[in-house]
């Protein structure tokens, strides 16, 4: 007769082990089925890519702030290298004075201790002892007030260089965490248009082709219109440097978007406006932000902005156009696009700058 034995209970611990790793192999299972996160559409990666590109010019901007920043202390570092070097020359120059006196003395019968007090390591003191100046002749006297007073100068512009040089290497520093960032963000859109199949591709790059040329034809229409001449360059005297500026960046419409560059065949925004205006001979800063100040500065409302001025963008003022008439400007957008039309309202305003 077969024996039939009840199973042994389980323990508790156990137990418990073997429920939980049921719910985990549950819920893993949830996870990587039924809430999969869906790929992006190619829209939603163009809206995150034009964020990036946004984000890498503000930084690309910065950065080249910051170039301009180290190029000035450099040239600053390098004037007072320069002068501390012919200071040092004049300090020595007195030294070799001071030894002569020495020598002097000590061919008519040894060294005076007057002479022992110039040739110190700190013939300030002996300036302070009335009684060893008035044991000197006048020219000992002054030369060693020639050597005190050059030896003060040399150690003021020593000083000041080392500042000018703690101050440049904060700067490249901080030159060299900007230009990691802004590549950083041009990676990652980059990696994201990988993302997309070259059919994807190629459809954002047709609608943002139509947007420019639908841009250009408002342009276009506004500029021949004969009731309001305001909207076209009717207005911008013929010759004047306005004009050639204008022209100059009309002459660029198609150019490639590169960051950091400014010509003559590939631009980023403030890099195309500091060439447009260097065609007509006019000298303009080379960042959108320095660029706001250099001219006058007619407020934010697009009425009142005439062909020829800079529309500069952005609470932080990263991105700057030409203002052509029509209520378009001409500017240099974000990486993979070309310098074409836009609305000029089409981002927010933070100055109209007339040059």
């Amino acid at each position: 007769m077969a024996s039939h034995r009840r199973p042994k209970p389980v323990g508790r611990t156990r137990a418990s082990i073997l429920t939980a790793a049921a719910a985990t192999a549950v819920a893993l299972s949830s996870q990587t089925g039924a809430h999969a996160d869906p790929a992006p559409t190619k829209e939603q990666v163009a809206a995150q890519v034009d964020q990036l590109n946004e984000q890498a010019e503000a930084a690309n901007e910065e950065y080249l702030a910051a170039t301009e920043k180290q190029q000035d202390l450099q040239k600053q570092v390098t004037r007072l290298q320069d002068q501390v070097a012919r200071q040092q020359a004049e300090v020595s120059g007195v030294q070799g004075r001071l030894a002569e006196v020495a020598a002097q003395q000590y061919r008519d019968g040894g060294i005076s201790p007057t002479v022992k007090l110039m040739l110190s390591s700190n013939p300030g003191d002996f300036l302070g002892q009335a009684g060893a100046v008035s044991r000197m002749n006048a020219t000992q006297a002054d030369t060693l007030k020639s050597f005190k007073a050059e030896q003060a100068k040399l150690d003021v512009q020593k000083t000041e260089a080392e500042h000018k040089l703690a101050e440049l290497d904060t700067s490249t520093r901080a030159l060299k965490a900007k230009k990691e960032e802004f590549q950083g963000k041009l990676a990652k859109a980059s990696a994201l248009l990988n993302t997309l199949t070259q059919k994807e591709k190629e459809e954002l790059a047709a609608a943002e082709a139509r947007a420019a040329a639908a841009a250009k034809a408002t342009a276009d229409r506004a500029s021949r219109d004969t009731v309001r001449p305001d909207l076209g360059t009717a207005d911008v005297p013929t010759g004047s440097y306005t004009a050639r500026a204008i022209e100059a960046v009309k002459s660029k419409l198609g150019s490639p978007y590169v960051y950091g560059a400014a010509g003559p065949n590939q631009f980023d925004c403030s890099g195309l406006m500091q060439w447009a205006y260097r065609q007509a001979g006019v000298s303009i800063p080379r960042t959108s932000q320095s660029q706001a100040g250099a001219g006058t500065n007619v407020g934010t409302n697009i009425a009142n902005a005439k062909p020829g001025d800079l529309v500069i963008y952005y609470s932080d003022r990263h991105h700057v156009g030409m203002y052509v008439g029509g209520g378009q400007v001409i500017h240099a957008p974000h990486t993979g696009a070309v310098v074409r039309y836009v609305s000029a309202t089409a981002m927010p305003i933070s100055a109209i700058v007339r040059i």
